[in-house]
């Protein structure tokens, strides 16, 4: 990596999870020089209502609406892992392929699903969280999967990770001046906003909504955690910094 630029690592289910999550926060930190890469786990070949789109049809226009809304966001990369929508487990491959990337990519910071969310009932929100934090502990110590240092893989630790459609939010992101830039970049999706008519109403409000918890007119919410040098367990509930709550 160049300098002191900082990565960030996006692990999501599907085409449009980040936009949708965390897209303000990833215009914002992209307009402040952080390298974006996203990961997105699935094809999105079931996410559609119109009976007129074979799966395979689908999953080609649901990536080419990625990268167009990665771009507008300004992500430096989108890596399509391809798994069947609908279908995804929290398995050793797809831990592996996550763990594998981490170390390829060495992000300082990622965010993905929270896969501890009461209620969520989208399996592959769960897996795709679920296995992002398992392939965090993967890519870190070297005696897991040995076998990759010796293919140029050397283990890797994330210094913070933020969790998005979360229960319990720690961490705000003031995204009013990004906003715009977030539905710039949700609207690239047009698979999916032919069944959500009302869909730039929706966004705003829940960027309102979560602002106005945040003190600020537009905001996104985490959890964060933070990973200390020394320690080798998640400090889940560690309180984080005063000044680092919203920003």
């Amino acid at each position: 990596m160049e300098g002191d630029t900082v990565r960030v690592l996006f692990i999501a289910a599907h085409p449009d999870d980040v936009e949708l999550s965390c897209g303000g926060t990833a215009a914002k930190w992209a307009k402040a020089g952080r390298e974006l890469i996203y990961v997105v786990c699935t094809n999105g070949d079931k996410g559609t209502h119109d009976r007129s789109l074979s799966p395979f049809r689908l999953a080609e226009l649901r990536e080419e609406e990625q990268r167009q809304a990665a771009a507008r966001i300004g992500a430096k990369e989108v890596i399509f892992l391809r798994h069947p929508d609908g279908e995804l487990e929290a398995c050793s491959n797809l831990r592996m392929e996550l763990a594998m990337l981490i170390r390829r990519f060495c992000p300082q910071i990622i965010f993905t699903h929270d896969p501890w969310r009461r209620y969520q009932i989208h399996p592959d929100h769960r897996a795709a969280g679920l296995a992002a934090c398992d392939a965090i502990v993967l890519a870190r110590d070297h005696l897991f999967v040995p076998v990759l240092e010796i293919v140029g893989l050397p283990p890797h630790a994330p210094s913070e990770l933020y969790l998005w459609g979360t229960d319990d939010p720690d961490y705000f992101e003031d995204i009013t001046e990004t906003l715009q830039d977030k539905l710039d970049a949700v609207a690239c999706h047009q698979t999916q906003l032919a069944q959500m008519p009302d869909w730039q109403d929706r966004v705003r409000q829940w960027a309102a909504d979560v602002g106005a918890k945040a003190g600020t007119a537009y905001a996104e919410g985490f959890h964060r955690i933070i990973f200390r040098p020394a320690e080798h367990v998640f400090p889940r509930n560690a309180e984080p910094p005063a000044d680092n709550r919203k920003s």
